[in-house]
């Protein structure tokens, strides 16, 4: 009798950890394919841009941040404490510089050394911005005898476009790891991410936005406690369909962020300035 009840247990138990088994690798095969699925839909929206396309939403944001104009790549608009350069209006802070907004010249530099790319001479050599005001940059551009250095600068940021754009494509490229690391909605950031980027066009609009207001992942980057880069955009997403409908949603909830950046903005800033040429730009993004 003993012996039976012995080995009626050890059936159970066989039994029982049998069971654990083939739960355990079923709830393997279930969770794999999720993360193949996330990561072959990023592989196949990234890979499939060609090189003609991404220079075209290039001369799109040459266009969003310089006006097309040649002389506007190296740039200090007024009421700014830094200069703007490039094609995506690349901040570049002077040395010990406060600033709430995200710096992106120096890792636009950093990216053209990676590429063994002759830099020119104010780029090679000066980790900080080296004009010390607005005026300075003002006066070197008009003087009557041009500037050579900001001039081999200039002319190095026209002829180098594809690089630069090559430069915002990448940092698209990993904000959305750094969104979701940060946000409460991630469920929601990533479809509305996929959703406009697999619809016709749907890159230029994500590629122009996270180089003009940043991820959104940055703290210093707030006010009233409110961001307004491509987080907050996507988050205030909530539609389903690709397309146009998704185009025109991230078009109108980028106008509502930056509408809500402005209300939340310092009055002595006068941003509001700003806002209907950020308007204009947002229109582009559903057309």
């Amino acid at each position: 009798m003993k012996k039976s009840k012995i080995l009626l247990t050890a059936l159970l138990v066989s039994c029982s950890l049998n069971s654990l088994s083939a739960n355990l690798s079923a709830s393997k095969k279930k969770s794999k394919p999720v993360q193949t699925s996330v990561s072959t839909e990023k592989k196949d929206i990234f890979a499939n841009i060609s090189r003609s396309e991404l220079n075209a939403i290039g001369e799109k944001i040459f266009k969003n941040e310089a006006a097309g104009k040649k002389e506007n790549l190296v740039y200090w608009n007024e009421g700014e404490n830094f200069p703007s350069l490039g094609i995506g209006h690349f901040i570049w802070y002077k040395q010990g510089e406060p600033g709430i907004f995200e710096e992106s010249f120096p890792q636009l530099v950093e990216f053209l050394k990676s590429k063994n790319v002759k830099l020119p001479k104010i780029m090679a050599e000066n980790k900080y911005s080296p004009w010390k005001d607005r005026q300075e940059l003002i006066n070197l551009k008009t003087k009557k005898i041009p500037d050579t250095d900001i001039e081999e600068l200039t002319n190095f940021l026209y002829e180098n476009k594809d690089l630069q754009i090559m430069f915002i494509f990448k940092r698209l490229e990993s904000s959305l790891e750094k969104m979701l690391a940060v946000s409460n909605d991630r469920e929601n950031v990533r479809k509305q991410f996929y959703r406009v980027a697999s619809s016709p066009n749907g890159l230029y609009p994500l590629i122009d936005y996270v180089n003009f207001k940043g991820e959104g992942t940055n703290p210093k980057e707030r006010y009233n406690g409110q961001g307004w880069g491509l987080l907050q955009v996507l988050e205030n997403m909530k539609g389903t369909e690709t397309g146009k409908s998704a185009l025109t949603e991230f078009s109108n909830s980028a106008k509502f962020v930056l509408q809500r950046r402005v209300n939340n903005s310092d009055p002595s800033k006068n941003e509001r300035k700003w806002l209907q040429g950020w308007f204009n730009r947002c229109n582009t993004y559903a057309e």
